[in-house]
């Protein structure tokens, strides 16, 4: 892939052309019919693909601030900044432990008057959808927006029509990060917003340019978070090759399901009617501090996504900002914190995970 890399460079180069080019219209078109969906825009990054998804709906009337937007507790943060942004009041719904996304159920036993939108965050790569839940929302007239910075190439089979879909192409609109390290990474920052409706991608697009939709023309007070060209380039490279990184991170999460045993370590689920895409491999244990320790003093690298909580964020201190939560989803969630621990994955070789295997294998509390 270096050298085709280096081709893509090179092709920009000797282009001319940096920003607003083919490469570009060349990505959102590829990335579209990948997802079967009508349009995609390339932006700047995942954080700004939500910021651009929000106000888009603000400026089509769609959301106003004060709404209530529903989103799961367990989450980085750029799925709630800007939420808090646009004056939008926030409301966590407890987490799933087999998805570590969204409890949808939670979700409808918070949905008031107020609610005009719920966010599904595909965390680690795994769905979080549930097609009854999503019906019934929208039948009271809330959007439904996917953050799939995380998923791209997950999918979920649709109960109704018998077909798999892909996330990004399940709500009203999705956002994508493309940062180096997700399962299509560009070589920088880079993002997309995805979505069936040809008036939301149309605002987007124009925000995500000055606000401009043409030339010295500026319809919204926008901003600048244009993808650009080099970017789209390497992006379009690593597209190509999405289902072999789906294929090699479900081998190697197979591995360590069928490698580690070990009581006091609980293994994410692997769900059935979906494709999970394993942006990382997440085990549990009460002990990860522990853990972790041993594994370091072997070698062995590992992360943790996420050790603090959002309500628990200094910048969510303030009465007036905090999210809206119930004592549940801060117990289930600050377990989580507590408990989760990253295991390597997206370089790591069959060799490797059988080493960490073992490692893990004779971890004693």
């Amino acid at each position: 892939m270096r050298s085709e890399l280096i081709e893509a460079a090179t092709r920009v180069i000797d282009s001319g052309c940096y920003i607003n080019g083919p490469e570009v219209a060349a990505f959102e078109g590829e990335l579209a019919e990948t997802l079967g969906l009508g349009r995609v825009v390339g932006v700047s990054n995942g954080l700004d693909a939500i910021r651009l998804i929000i106000r888009a709906y603000i400026e089509t009337g769609r959301l106003v601030p004060g709404d209530e937007v529903i989103l799961p507790s367990n989450t980085y943060i750029a799925t709630l900044l800007p939420v808090s942004e646009f004056g939008l009041k926030p409301v966590l719904a407890k987490p799933d432990r087999a998805t570590f996304g969204l409890d949808w159920r939670d979700v409808l036993r918070n949905v008031t008057p107020k609610t005009k939108a719920v966010i599904t965050v595909h965390l680690y790569g795994t769905p979080s959808w549930d097609e009854e839940v999503a019906s019934r929302l929208r039948s009271k007239g809330v959007l439904i927006i996917e953050d799939n910075a995380q998923a791209i190439g997950a999918q979920i089979l649709n109960p109704r029509t018998g077909k798999y879909v892909f996330t990004g192409a399940l709500g009203d609109a999705a956002a994508f990060s493309f940062y180096p390290t997700k399962n299509v990474g560009a070589l920088g920052d880079a993002g997309a917003v995805a979505t069936a409706d040809e008036s939301v991608a149309a605002v987007v697009k124009a925000l995500a340019n000055y606000g401009s939709s043409r030339r010295y023309h500026n319809d919204f007070i926008g901003y600048n978070c244009r993808l650009d060209e080099l970017q789209a380039a390497f992006l379009r490279i690593k597209l190509a090759s999405l289902a072999e990184v789906v294929e090699r991170r479900n081998e190697r999460a197979r591995l360590y399901a069928s490698l580690i045993d070990n009581p006091a370590v609980t293994l994410p689920s692997e769900l059935p009617q979906m494709v999970q895409v394993w942006h990382q491999y997440v085990v549990r244990t009460p002990h990860r501090d522990k853990l972790q320790r041993w594994l370091a003093d072997n070698d062995v690298a590992t992360d943790v996504h996420y050790p603090l909580a959002l309500f628990d964020q200094k910048c969510y201190a303030s009465p007036g900002v905090a999210p809206r939560f119930d004592e549940e989803c801060r117990d289930i969630t600050r377990q989580l914190s507590a408990e989760v621990l990253s295991l390597p994955i997206a370089t790591a070789s069959p060799s490797d995970i059988e080493h960490i295997s073992t490692l893990i294998n004779a971890f004693q509390p």
